[in-house]
């Protein structure tokens, strides 16, 4: 889409550049901010400002906080003797978005795929494996049922099973080679409730 205004065009740009945002879609937003009123266009210039600036990694789980240690890591609310174990930040919130799981999380930064390139030392496994010297009685391997996803659940139910800690798996209400992020609620719960000893 053309557009007579340069500024416009640079912003239709920089949106197209954003995942699952193609042309079209980068365009309508750029007309929505171009119209919007100046205030909600500060805030939102504001908001990305603060995740660029102020968000970091947490030092137990990797999820995104901004803190140190995030909500879910220091509340004492949360049962810290099971860990799901989660490829990413959307999966950890799909899961966390359920309100059942009441555990702690453990973000990998992907799954294991060697046509890729990426092996156990790029993915967060030496951190996870020295989470498990605590109190820890239960893994819950929540990767997708992509083969990476399964290769990385099978790797590290072999490494966890030399410690006599129980590991599960989510159950298969998650379609294979679906993506836990887009699957409803009730079907998490199901996969979670449903999951196996490995």
């Amino acid at each position: 889409m053309i557009s007579s205004s340069e500024s416009l065009r640079a912003l239709i740009t920089e949106l197209s550049n954003l995942p699952g945002i193609g042309n079209k879609s980068a365009a309508r937003l750029a007309y929505y901010i171009a119209n919007a009123p100046k205030e909600k266009i500060e805030a939102l210039v504001d908001s990305i400002k603060k995740v660029s600036s102020n968000i970091k990694r947490c030092k137990v789980c990797f999820t995104f906080s901004d803190n140190e240690i995030c909500d879910i890591c220091s509340s004492d609310k949360r049962d810290k003797s099971k860990i799901m174990v989660v490829e990413n930040e959307r999966d950890m919130l799909a899961y966390e978005n359920t309100g059942e799981y009441k555990g702690v999380y453990h973000v990998l930064g992907g799954a294991l795929s060697p046509l890729l390139g990426i092996g156990p030392s790029d993915l967060k496994i030496k951190e996870l494996m020295a989470r498990l010297s605590q109190d820890v009685t239960e893994v819950i391997i929540a990767t997708n049922s992509s083969i990476e996803g399964e290769t990385t659940a099978t790797y590290l139910a072999k490494l966890i099973k030399q410690l006599g800690i129980k590991v599960s798996r989510i159950a298969s209400g998650v379609p294979v080679g679906g993506d836990i992020e887009n699957i409803d609620d009730a079907t998490l719960m199901k996969a979670y409730n449903g999951r196996q000893v490995l």
